[in-house]
């Protein structure tokens, strides 16, 4: 099944009420990316990829199209079901890029699931449940403001709350983990993201002065090496996030025990097609860990929640998505939402969510 066109779309995505606030950046829009693979039968699929802003990661929304621009031309007349295949002639194409080439490959399991009459997540392997816990980001905020948001979410359904810290003293950030570790109920996991956003100095201060409270540090740190140092002094799991560019830190950080779990983004570590090679990896060594992306719509969330489905549920610490924030969907009837802190696999064949030729708008760039 040959790859005739391929159509790149740009979106931005105001982000709803108050700015999206982490240890290095504030958000209020995002640009997002939405790749159409189009196949010699009229198989469309859809594939997207949302770097958080040019800070976040080294990612940035026009680094994304511009790799699509390089590639694009290389992958005419490939065959869309040859996955790996496709993967190799991207990368004869462009070294790196990951974040980009994830779009086509996203698009790529949706013309398989759509081709075979399966979900994305039966060829994946197989759901494990029907419906997928979710969890909730608490931004940087002051104590008071943080519990507040932390008991609303449990009650709303969340079993997994994430408090973002950083960029401020440390005395505040402990302060306010110390807050919202005292109203976490029993059953909910409550883990703090650093963002890259603490030194090793401020890492360890925290740990040791919250050693009561139970929680996940994630990513307290900016790289593998400063958190390698620390990690023995440290008295919290500690996860990996940010430092996840490719499948070789994740199994380097399994071999070298610095990692007691993981929060993945699809994205990040080039699709679904790695995501599926790491969620063994982790499932051989009993790792929990997040199926996310850093943003996105329906596409990327539909993606997410996909991989996230085929998780042994003792595994799955949840799946991230940004629908709170974005307001409306790419498809009106299918559209990836939180409903009491879980999330509904979709149905239909593919991803099993559409774009409308609204949401698409026109295309930026086309081949073929």
């Amino acid at each position: 099944m040959r790859i005739t066109e391929i159509h790149v779309y740009q979106r931005d995505l105001p982000v709803l009420g108050k700015p999206y606030k982490m240890s290095r950046s504030s958000v209020t829009s995002l640009d997002t990316t939405i790749v159409e693979v189009v196949t010699e039968k009229g198989i469309k699929g859809y594939g997207e990829t949302c770097p958080v802003g040019p800070v976040y990661q080294p990612a940035h929304a026009l680094g994304a199209r511009a790799a699509l621009a390089e590639m694009g031309p290389h992958l005419l007349g490939e065959d869309a079901l040859q996955i790996e295949k496709v993967h190799r002639a991207m990368e004869g194409a462009l070294n790196g890029s990951r974040y980009a080439k994830a779009a086509v490959d996203i698009a790529l399991w949706d013309i398989a699931g759509k081709a075979y009459g399966a979900r994305v997540c039966d060829l994946l392997g197989g759901a494990t449940r029907e419906r997928v816990p979710s969890y909730w980001s608490v931004t940087v905020a002051g104590p008071d403001e943080a519990a507040r948001v932390a008991v609303e979410k449990q009650r709303e359904g969340f079993t997994r709350l994430q408090v973002k810290v950083g960029g401020r003293p440390v005395e505040e950030d402990i302060a306010t983990i110390r807050k919202v570790a005292e109203v976490i109920r029993p059953g909910v996991r409550l883990a703090v993201d650093g963002n890259r956003g603490w030194t090793t100095r401020d890492a360890l201060a925290v740990s040791r002065l919250c050693a009561e409270h139970m929680f996940v540090m994630e990513q307290p740190c900016d790289s593998y090496e400063e958190i390698a140092a620390i990690r023995p002094m440290l008295r919290h799991p500690v996860y990996l996030d940010e430092s996840t560019e490719n499948l070789g830190v994740v199994l380097r950080a399994i071999g070298d025990g610095i990692a007691d779990g993981f929060g993945l983004k699809v994205t990040r570590l080039g699709g679904l097609s790695t995501m599926r090679t790491v969620r063994d990896i982790c499932r051989a060594r009993n790792l929990p860990h997040t199926c996310d992306d850093a943003w996105g719509g329906d596409i990327i969330a539909a993606a997410c929640l996909h991989i996230g489905a085929t998780v042994e549920p003792r595994l799955c610490e949840g799946v991230w998505v940004a629908a709170p924030y974005i307001e409306g969907h790419y498809d009106a009837e299918n559209g990836v939402s939180i409903r009491d802190g879980w999330l509904d696999v979709p149905k239909g064949p593919g991803l099993g969510v559409v774009p409308s030729p609204k949401a698409l708008g026109k295309p930026v760039m086309s081949f073929g």
